[in-house]
């Protein structure tokens, strides 16, 4: 789930870098895409793991 967030905040980012939009200081293509790689590197950690792990100890 995390990383189908991260895609779609890499996009998001790639479309205001490629149509040029003019944003305010947050929401620029840098940050947006830096909140991106934060969503992926933890999902490449394994942050969001327990939920399944979680829910299997309940059977």
């Amino acid at each position: 789930m995390l990383a189908v967030i991260a895609a779609v905040l890499f996009l998001i980012s790639f479309l205001i870098n490629a149509a040029d939009i003019s944003t305010n200081d947050v929401f620029t293509s840098v940050n947006i895409m830096l909140v991106g790689f934060i969503l992926l590197s933890l999902h490449l950690a394994g942050a969001a793991s327990w939920t399944k792990n979680r829910s299997s100890r309940r059977r």
